[in-house]
C-alpha cells in the first residue's frame, strides 16, 4: 500500500493507494500533519511520497520524521514517467506536474488538456506521446470576485452562490454572473481551440469550482477530483520499482 501526502495552502491530504486505486483518504486543516499520521500508521504502509506547495515549517518536518516507511520528497529533480519540457522546472507547481502524470497514467496516448479549477485555473498540456509542454494560470472564482471589490469601492463582494442569469438583472448578479460564465466560457474557449490542433483530445477536469460546461464533440471530457493524487501514485511507483 502506497501512502500520499499533499499539502496545499490552506490543508494537507493523506491517500492511500491500493496498486491503482484508493482506499481511504483523509483531510486535515492547517499544517498540522499528526492526525493524517495517525491515520497513516494504522494501515500496511509499505512507501510514502509527499508534495508541497508551501514551504515546509520546521514542526512538520519534525513530524514528517515519525514516519517508520521510506518517504520520497517529491521535487523538480524527481524522475517522472513524462517527460517534462517546462523551461523552469524548478518553478512548476508540484500539484500541476503530478496532475499531468496522473493524466497521462489514465489516458495514456492521448493528447491530454488538464484543467484545475481551483484558487486559480491552470490550463496544462500533455502531448500524445508524453510530453508536458506548459500551461497557464488564471485567476480563479473566488479571486475573481475579491478582485472586484478591491479594485472598485462602489462594487460589492458578492458570493458565488445564489441565482445565476444569463444576464444579470441587477448589480450582485450582473457580478456574479460575469464572472461565473466568464470562467465557463474561458474554459470552453480553451477546450475548443486545443480540440481543434490536437486530434482526440481529453480534458480532465479537477478542482472545486464545478462548472455546467458545453463540450465540443472532438473532445472527452473525465472529471477526476483525485488526478494530482493519481499522479503522486504513479510517481512513487515509477521511483520505488525502477
Amino acid at each position: 500500500m502506497n501512502a500520499i501526502i499533499d499539502i496545499g495552502n490552506s490543508r494537507a491530504k493523506l491517500a492511500l493507494f491500493d496498486g491503482d486505486e484508493i482506499v481511504a483518504e483523509y483531510v486535515a486543516q492547517g499544517s498540522d500533519l499528526r492526525p493524517l499520521l495517525v491515520c497513516l500508521s494504522k494501515r500496511p504502509v509499505e512507501a510514502a511520497i509527499l508534495s508541497s506547495v508551501v514551504d515546509l515549517p520546521d514542526e512538520i518536518e519534525e513530524q514528517l520524521q515519525a514516519i517508520n516507511v521510506p518517504l520520497l520528497h517529491f521535487t523538480s529533480s524527481t524522475p517522472i514517467p513524462i517527460r517534462n519540457a517546462y523551461h523552469t522546472p524548478e518553478t512548476l507547481g508540484a500539484d500541476r506536474l503530478a496532475a499531468a502524470v496522473g493524466g497521462w497514467q489514465r489516458c495514456n496516448g492521448k493528447p491530454l488538456l488538464i484543467i484545475d479549477a481551483g484558487s486559480c485555473i491552470t490550463f496544462d498540456m500533455v502531448t500524445s506521446d508524453g510530453v508536458y509542454v506548459g500551461g497557464n494560470i488564471s485567476p480563479g472564482l473566488h479571486a475573481r470576485l475579491r478582485a472586484i471589490d478591491d479594485y472598485f469601492p462602489r462594487l460589492p463582494l458578492v458570493s458565488d452562490e445564489g441565482d445565476l442569469p444569463e444576464l444579470g438583472y441587477d448589480t450582485e448578479t450582473a457580478i456574479r454572473a460575469g464572472v461565473v460564465q466568464g470562467m465557463r466560457h474561458e474554459i470552453e474557449g480553451y477546450i475548443r481551440h486545443f480540440a481543434s490542433i490536437h486530434k482526440g483530445l481529453h480534458v480532465i477536469l479537477t478542482g472545486g469550482d464545478a462548472l455546467n460546461l458545453t463540450i465540443p464533440n472532438a473532445a472527452t471530457l473525465v472529471v477526476d477530483q483525485h488526478i494530482v493524487e493519481r499522479g503522486l501514485n504513479a510517481i512513487l511507483n515509477f521511483n520505488t520499482t525502477a
